[in-house]
């Protein structure tokens, strides 16, 4: 290939390719230099084209053609009058105080999202772990910082759990939060607290723009929704409320059939009651005609199943408060703090059948982030964590 058009093959115009060196079978070395032209001092941004010596880089470039690319490059070092102080030329292209150009990292950083282990992108590129893990995260860095945008109108709120609190012993938490217009994970932070997730969101602008917040029935989320959203309707997440009584249920359970986790009838009675072929319901009623209580709290799961089977707001709210006055008859206390649960998200609740969002798609967002946190065998610093979970959830 022509010297002359080896500057414009690989893009980089100011350089002048002196010679070409095949110094193995895939890897050439190009021996040149800088274009003669005056550069802009970097301490006062006077132009400088007076010489003072010159030194000799070494540049790894991004393979063309499965070639390795090693660019000699020899620079001048200027003297600039005005300010008194010597600086070298600077590349477009390559950072400051880098061995290698932006293209080059750029490419190790595609080979290391793509590629199926990091053995493989450290032969073919030659180079060590620790510059493929850099490479990486700045790349990973650069693109987040690009997508950040102002809050968006819709908004899904849940956690998930990334690694240990030795000091606590317990598990700690990473809270998601998803876009529902653009349908892309908007960011993460770490913790679930109001003055955890301020601290780390403050900086994104446009808070008066979000209109509905979608969630689970979350007490710290709550607080911290009224707090920073002052625009925001809570819609309470309809899954969760569908299952307040599972537990209850699972419990009464056990204590009839003992720790029978594989039995007919536990997989019968937590199904929706609607969905059961006639059979199925026949013998599941004869089995709950025989425990009483179970049978109470199946019959308000079944109820409540009901209330969000129904058709348009008002008809709901009706319905949602008939639920209210049965469960306040009720001498069961696993149906009086049903109770007094329903009570205190009221309105979350009822905001569903205004709107009909779930939290769906931020429940597909984090099992995304358990994919990738497996993927990875568990992540120790979180900002790399979640760098990752950004661009796997992003388009």
């Amino acid at each position: 290939m022509p010297k002359k058009i080896l500057p414009d093959f690989l893009s980089l115009p100011e350089i002048d390719v002196e010679k070409v060196v095949r110094t193995g079978r895939y890897h050439r070395l190009l021996e040149s230099r800088l274009a003669r032209a005056p550069h802009a001092c970097p301490h006062c941004a006077q132009p400088s084209s007076t010489g003072y010596d010159s030194r000799t880089v070494r540049l790894k470039d991004a393979p063309v053609r499965s070639i390795g690319i090693t660019l000699s490059v020899r620079k001048r070092r200027l003297f600039c009058k005005p300010c008194k102080r010597v600086f070298t030329e600077s590349i477009t292209g390559v950072w400051p105080g880098r061995r290698s150009t932006q293209r080059f990292r750029e490419s190790v950083r595609w080979a290391a999202e793509n590629f199926t282990d990091l053995a493989r992108v450290k032969r073919i590129y030659r180079v060590s772990n620790d510059f493929i893990y850099t490479s990486l995260y700045e790349g990973l860095a650069k693109r987040a910082r690009e997508r950040q945008r102002p809050w968006p109108r819709v908004l899904g709120i849940d956690e998930h759990g990334f690694g240990r609190v030795k000091r606590l012993g317990g598990g700690a938490l990473v809270t998601m939060l998803v876009d529902f217009d653009s349908k892309n994970l908007f960011e993460m932070a770490q913790g679930r607290s109001t003055e955890d997730l301020r601290r780390q969101l403050a900086h994104i602008p446009g808070r008066e723009n979000v209109q509905i917040v979608v969630m689970d029935m979350s007490d710290p989320y709550r607080k911290f929704v009224r707090e920073f959203f002052p625009n925001a309707r809570i819609v309470s997440d309809k899954f969760h409320v569908l299952r307040l009584l599972s537990p209850a249920l699972l419990r009464r359970r056990k204590e009839i059939l003992g720790d029978r986790r594989v039995h007919e009838m536990k997989r019968l009675m937590m199904r929706n009651f609607f969905a059961l072929s006639f059979i199925d319901r026949a013998r599941l009623d004869n089995w709950l005609r025989q425990n009483p209580e179970l049978q109470e709290l199946h019959a308000f799961k079944e109820r409540l199943h009901e209330v969000f089977r129904t058709k348009g707001f008002d008809r709901a709210s009706r319905g949602f408060e008939r639920l209210l006055e049965a469960a306040k008859a009720s001498g069961l206390p696993e149906i009086k703090r049903l109770r007094e649960t329903l009570l205190r998200w009221r309105e979350p609740i009822l905001e569903y059948f205004k709107t009909g969002l779930t939290n769906a798609r931020t429940e597909g967002m984090n099992n995304v982030a358990k994919v990738v946190k497996r993927r990875s065998y568990g992540f120790r610093n979180f900002q790399n964590y979640r760098l990752r979970v950004l661009a796997a959830c992003s388009s």
